[in-house]
């Protein structure tokens, strides 16, 4: 074979990977509103760096006939690239390929990537497009599902792993991006779910569709298995560029800086005013962490699902952090189960990677409820407190108005090693409200509204302020809360070089 024809070879066999399921196919993924594998990654990569591996694999299936029907590549797309000039690694499954379903190669392909990025310490992004295990290939395709599994776990917290939900993820698919750090997922056109509709019909007799099973509305509204639902492949994977901008590359590595013309410390005198006069009134909790992070850019994850609480990533100063706030208008802020595991495995990633940790404070306590105590708000409300006792990273913590019993404990307390505990003038940090707290210590005038109300009023003037927490100590500074970005910004300057380490264990058993 001449050069020539060695080289006209190769270009053939490549043409006849990209092509993967033919022509007919791309045109149904198309037809779906759905881009094809290497589309995908095309738009999700800067311009021209992503490196594909692996396009010449093939199955190795006998069974089924299936030893006719090969094509270059196996399903799946694989390689690494640059995004905003970083490098990061990635598979995208073709779906005009067997389905995009995974067969024991293309199960490798997938674990080589991922075993690669581990090595170099880089971020890995899985864009899932897949009818599921390749049936024609039985417990070979269930192996290789396990050995990606396997992977995901090792992973975990060490680079950071973002799963794109593109198109169907059922049955055993699903525990891999569940086991990563992020799901985003596409309306309409992507779901998840462990057995689909038609078994859910056969056992419990629900009829219910693929959508309202496991869409990504059902996913980042009820469940909070995915975090963010965006309308097309386009607008998903521009987010992801954006958002793998806040990680660091892996725990060996900082986040990324970005320069900004923000000054670090700008004042904003409208915060003066944030808090309204009744306690009873609900404010934004998301218009003090846009007017604390740098030109207001806030990356909010599960903004859809447990809205009592916000999580996030923005940048001070250039520097990612990660925020946590309670949210006065749903369920007045209240912690309950679902906000406490939102909150918690964020605040854990945040751990793993050394992303500092803003708490914005106003929690009136753990939402009462027979539902909320017999589904185990106990132990679920012990995950937050668990997640901040453990985190080592910088933490600092801003009590803007109520901060009540145990919820006060639990969000990034100083008993639970906050680095910096700031107060506004407005907070009150106290075992309970004034009007419960009476009612008890002096049950005995019960009868008497008027020895109430005068106690009442003496109960809120004494503790209904954040002086006797900052006279013992547990609060650093009562602060302006016009300041808050400098004094943010400042703390995390002092806070750079902080080091401290756990007790030496296996690992811990958080309560799951």
């Amino acid at each position: 074979m001449s050069n020539i024809e060695a080289l006209d070879l190769l270009e053939n066999k490549r043409e006849q990977a990209r092509m993967g399921g033919g022509q007919k196919r791309i045109d149904g993924q198309h037809a779906k509103g759905k881009l094809t594998a290497r589309e995908r990654l095309q738009v999700l990569f800067d311009e021209d760096s992503f490196e594909e591996l692996d396009m010449f694999v093939e199955h190795n299936c006998v069974d089924f006939d299936m030893q006719e029907q090969i094509v270059p590549g196996d399903g799946v797309v694989t390689g690494s690239g640059t995004i905003n000039g970083r490098l990061v690694y990635a598979y995208s499954q073709d779906f005009t390929v067997f389905g995009g379903s995974l067969s024991e190669r293309h199960a490798e392909k997938i674990c080589k990537v991922m075993d690669t990025a581990m090595k170099v310490g880089a971020p890995v992004i899985g864009l899932n497009d897949s009818g599921g295990a390749r049936i024609q290939e039985g417990v070979a395709s269930l192996g290789g599902y396990a050995e990606v599994f396997q992977r995901n776990v090792l992973a975990s917290g060490v680079v950071p792993q973002l799963s794109l939900i593109m198109g169907p993820c059922a049955g055993g698919a699903v525990y891999s991006p569940a086991m990563t750090d992020f799901i985003f997922m596409v309306k309409d056109s992507s779901y998840m779910f462990v057995t689909g509709p038609d078994v859910v019909k056969t056992v419990t007799n629900e009829v219910v569709t693929q959508e309202e099973l496991g869409g990504a509305v059902t996913h980042t509204t009820k469940s909070g298995v995915a975090d963010v639902a965006f309308e097309n492949d386009l607008e998903a994977l521009m987010a992801a560029r954006d958002f793998i901008d806040y990680l660091p590359a892996s725990n060996r590595e900082d986040p990324p800086e970005r320069p900004t013309a923000d000054a670090w410390d700008r004042e904003e005198p409208s915060l003066d005013t944030l808090i309204p006069a009744s306690a009873a009134m609900p404010y934004d909790m998301h218009e003090l962490i846009r007017k604390t992070v740098d030109e207001g850019d806030f990356f909010e994850i599960q903004p859809a699902h447990a809205g009592n609480i916000i999580i996030g990533f923005g940048r001070i100063e250039g520097r990612t952090v990660g925020i946590v706030a309670n949210q006065p208008t749903v369920l007045a802020g209240c912690l309950d189960i679902a906000a406490s595991k939102k909150g918690g495995r964020f605040v854990r990633f945040c751990d793993a990677f050394e992303i500092p940790i803003v708490t914005f404070v106003d929690v009136p306590g753990f939402l009462p409820g027979v539902g909320q105590e017999h589904n185990g708000i106990i132990k679920h409300g012990a995950k937050l407190l668990f997640a901040y006792a453990e985190a080592t990273v910088p933490k600092i913590t801003v009590i803007t108005r109520k901060a009540y019993g145990g919820a006060y404990d639990v969000m990034a307390s100083k008993h639970l090693r906050g680095d910096l505990n700031y107060a506004w003038p407005t907070a009150e940090i106290a075992v309970m409200g004034a009007k419960g707290a009476v009612e008890i210590i002096f049950r005995k005038d019960a009868g008497d509204p008027d020895k109430i109300a005068a106690k009442t009023k003496e109960y809120e003037d004494r503790f209904a302020n954040p002086f006797v927490a900052a006279s013992k100590g547990f609060i650093d500074e009562v602060i302006m809360p016009h300041s808050t970005r400098k004094r943010i910004a400042l703390g995390l300057r002092k806070l750079r070089n902080k080091q401290l380490e756990n007790p030496w264990k296996k690992h811990d058993n958080i309560p799951l």
